[in-house]
């Protein structure tokens, strides 16, 4: 009998360090999991692992929408469509996220950095990239809608992104032939285009094609020493990435952070302009095309093969 007990006890024992080392294993992928940093680098830092397979083969993107302002699901066909045409990346999941609104009139980019901590529930785990991509129900802060000039989306790190879809569809509104799909489309190709590290900011030029810095009146800007510094975006006429289509309120520095209107301590490399990206759609159907998203042009395209990309 006294052997039985002494048997039972060992067992006892045995399974209690099993689900004591399970537990501890369960809270250190946990951890791991959760580990945040790999997510809150710049803009671009990322390319590669987003272009190639080599780090990461599946792509998983957090579509995070205020009640009422979800995207369409035309966009984010052509939106997957485009990252597999430029990535290796076979595997692309869209998780929607439905969030109640914030309450803000307008939103800077602490604010929207701000959000992204408190809701964003996708990170790097395993051989998973993580992107996350918020629709708001507030235009940016700064817009002045008198003058035309109004943010669509930005980036802001190398795996984040806002898109204002209150702007997007009040921006589609204005025109008859322009749809709610063909701006979001149009928004999400070029930012996530900075994402993949376009124009030299994260996947090298194999040949110069980098636009400059330039004032509202688009005349060059000259550094201390009659230089002038690149913006991080293409200087080819119909590219997807061309330097026209940004932000006319602000220019983007050497290290490709848009100068922001507010007083945000986080910097866009690229924010998108309303006015002009209407403009051109609306150039299209004038010439008999569809008013898709333009494609990126040859200069581009080496860039994206030489980084890891299709």
């Amino acid at each position: 009998m006294r052997n039985t007990h002494t048997l039972l006890l060992v067992l006892l024992f045995g399974l209690f360090l099993g689900c004591s080392k399970d537990g501890d294993d369960k809270t250190a992928n946990e951890t791991k999991a959760l580990d945040k940093n790999a997510n809150l680098k710049g803009t671009g830092e990322s390319a590669n692992d987003l272009l190639s397979n080599d780090k990461f083969t599946k792509l998983l993107i957090e579509i995070a929408y205020v009640d009422g302002y979800k995207p369409t699901e035309e966009a984010m066909d052509g939106f997957v469509s485009y990252v597999k045409a430029r990535t290796f990346k076979e595997d692309v999941e869209l998780k929607y996220t439905v969030l109640e609104s914030p309450g803000e009139e307008s939103l800077t980019l602490d604010e929207i950095a701000e959000l992204e901590s408190k809701n964003r529930t996708v990170y790097n785990q395993g051989e998973t990239l993580a992107v996350y991509i918020y629709f708001a129900d507030a235009p940016a802060e700064g817009d002045d809608e008198d003058e035309g000039l109004v943010t669509l989306g930005a980036v802001f790190r190398n795996t984040s992104m806002i898109i204002h879809e209150a702007t997007v569809r009040k921006l589609a509104d204005q025109s008859f032939f322009i749809t709610d799909a063909d701006v979001e489309n149009s928004t999400l190709n070029h930012e996530f285009g900075h994402l993949f590290g376009l124009v030299n900011l994260g996947t090298t030029p194999v040949n110069d094609h980098e636009d400059v810095e330039r004032d509202e009146d688009g005349k060059p800007i000259l550094d201390e020493n009659g230089k002038t510094n690149g913006n991080s975006h293409c200087n080819v006429e119909g590219c997807l990435m061309r330097a026209e289509l940004q932000f006319g309120g602000g220019f983007a520095n050497k290290s490709g952070a848009l100068t922001a209107k507010d007083n945000s301590t986080i910097k866009s490399a690229c924010s998108l302009s309303g006015k002009s990206v209407l403009k051109l759609l609306e150039s299209q159907v004038a010439k008999g095309f569809l008013p898709e998203p333009p494609n990126l042009d040859s200069e581009c395209l080496l860039d994206l093969k030489s980084n890891g990309g299709r």
